[in-house]
């Protein structure tokens, strides 16, 4: 399952603004970038609806349902692309069908909503890899971890569940750390220093992890366990 967040760019203050602007949807930066192909816009027509989730509907009792075969535990990948997500999902779309890729479903929208729409104890894992880190101070509210966001995520893993944050910016993965070790919901499963240096066991490396290394910019990989 994958999610195109729509993040668009940083936030400021305090986490208890950024938790209220999650909280009412809000959008930062581009819905969609350069024009669409025309086989890409096709896709997006005729392959969207059949993998797409509808939040307006009610959610299954057991995500496992939505595949078949019946998944044994389901992922959720936040922001698979640091383009405009529209673009970002017709790139992704193209992938799927050139794989034939069935084990998937995908939301074009707020990740945040998903997470409120999702059943309690539903997912085994949530990946966050390289997102958008809103430098400048007054764009930290834009940040996806936030309190609130924590605390959804929490509500929506199973127990024992991993929450995964990939960053190059030292300031996020600070920020992370912090919002993390102070949830009573998670613990940071880190034992040694390469628990954190190194990617962990069938980590793929996506494009912008590959630009930052050429840069010499240094990746942290942090994995929290959901608690009970």
């Amino acid at each position: 399952m994958s999610v195109a967040h729509r993040d668009g760019a940083p936030r400021s203050a305090s986490s208890d603004d950024g938790a209220a602007n999650h909280a009412h949807g809000a959008f930062f930066g581009r819905r969609k970038g350069h024009r669409l192909r025309s086989h890409q816009a096709d896709l997006i027509e005729k392959l969207l609806p059949r993998l797409a989730l509808d939040i307006a509907s009610p959610a299954p009792s057991d995500l496992a349902d939505f595949f078949d075969p019946r998944a044994d535990d389901v992922n959720l990948e936040i922001g698979f692309g640091c383009e405009p997500y529209i673009n970002g999902m017709a790139k992704i779309l193209t992938q799927i069908e050139a794989h034939h890729i069935g084990n998937i479903r995908l939301f074009a929208g707020d990740a945040i909503e998903l997470l409120a729409w999702l059943p309690a104890r539903s997912l085994n894992r949530i990946d966050l890899i390289h997102p958008d880190p809103w430098p400048k101070r007054r764009h930290w509210k834009r940040r996806f971890v936030q309190d609130a966001t924590v605390a959804a995520m929490a509500r929506a893993l199973k127990g024992d569940g991993e929450f995964r944050f990939v960053s190059d910016i030292a300031d996020y993965c600070a920020w992370t750390l912090a919002h993390l070790k102070r949830s009573p919901d998670f613990i940071w499963m880190a034992e040694r220093a390469s628990d954190w240096r190194l990617p962990w066991d069938g980590y793929t490396m996506t494009r912008y992890g590959r630009k930052a290394e050429r840069e010499g910019r240094v990746a942290a990989y942090l994995r929290f366990r959901k608690i009970g």
